[in-house]
């Protein structure tokens, strides 16, 4: 048993910045529809990233190519979970339910991943983590729902919920499949395996969405620039953080964090486009630092080395 959690600036901002830039990313998500087909996006924004990371992680993984081959498995599975599945169901989502829907159900993100640890990974989850993901899917469901909690008895289930509900159920495993990073693999160089696995589970996917069923990307500067943004930003570096976060943290804390999303989506919103903050921003981001609170007080057992 270790003590209660505590957080130096570097972890903090570590867990701060993914939620952040993939508040950012859903913006683009939701503009991107119509210009982009979904998993055209999700395949030029991984291999995007991947072209990229290769650039300062090819020569340390080709050193390293025993180590990979022998861990294959582990990050196959962490590329087909966190890259593969959960951006493309996430864009697919999107074209077939509501910006709210899909915030409310990424909310019980926390939930999910306490789940999938207590039941898959027989991780000890004490009440104080229930309640910290409590209190901080409370406060994303006031956002969202701008404090008319009574917008909840107004919604339809459609299609694109139930995939975003897979989405963020295999999000729950791939955070905890990040603690099998195998030793001597920094963050960014088990990303970088990640996304070449990722890139290779869309590939045929993505093949299909444009030869077999006709869809096509209509270019242009802001195509070229939700891509950009998608790979460098919300892909690189919010997954480089994450992953760091977790090895440091371990799976639960950085779940808490996640939730942060659409209070920085309302900021961000002020910021750009002139839109107010409500007493429901508040009070929901209230709620959301209150469930990192608790969550922080609990006393998980040792996280495994990673």
């Amino acid at each position: 048993m270790r003590p209660h959690v505590k957080l130096d600036f570097n972890t903090l901002l570590l867990l701060i910045l993914p939620p952040l830039l993939w508040a950012g990313n859903a913006v683009v998500g939701r503009l991107m529809v119509g210009q982009i087909p979904p998993l055209a996006l999700s395949f030029d924004r991984w291999f995007l990233a991947l072209l990229v990371a290769l650039l300062f992680t090819g020569p340390g993984l080709w050193r390293q190519r025993a180590l990979l081959l022998q861990h294959w498995k582990p990050l196959a599975r962490m590329g087909f979970l966190g890259v593969a599945c959960y951006n493309s169901l996430q864009y697919v989502a999107l074209h077939t339910t509501t910006p709210l829907n899909v915030s409310l159900i990424t909310s019980a993100a926390p939930v999910f991943i306490l789940l999938t640890g207590a039941v898959f990974y027989r991780e000890a989850i004490g009440p104080a983590s229930w309640w910290g993901a409590a209190l901080s899917v409370a406060g994303v469901v006031v956002v969202v729902t701008k404090g008319q909690i009574d917008h909840l008895l107004r919604l339809h289930l459609a299609t694109g919920d139930l995939i975003m509900l897979l989405a963020v159920f295999l999000w729950g495993f791939y955070t905890w499949e990040l603690r099998r990073r195998p030793l001597g693999l920094t963050p960014f160089a088990s990303l970088t395996v990640q996304m070449a696995w990722g890139s290779l589970f869309i590939a045929p996917f993505a093949a299909f969405e444009h030869w077999g069923l006709g869809e096509s990307t209509h270019w242009g500067t802001p195509v070229v620039l939700a891509i950009g943004y998608a790979a460098l930003l919300a892909s690189l570096l919010a997954y480089v953080c994450w992953g760091t976060a977790v090895a440091r943290t371990g799976a639960q804390i950085p779940a808490y964090f996640g939730n942060l999303a659409p209070v920085f989506a309302a900021v961000l919103s002020y910021l750009f486009l002139h839109e107010g903050i409500a007493l429901y921003h508040l009070i929901g981001a209230a709620l959301i630092f209150a469930g990192i609170h608790v969550a922080l007080r609990a006393r998980p057992r040792a996280v495994p080395a990673v």
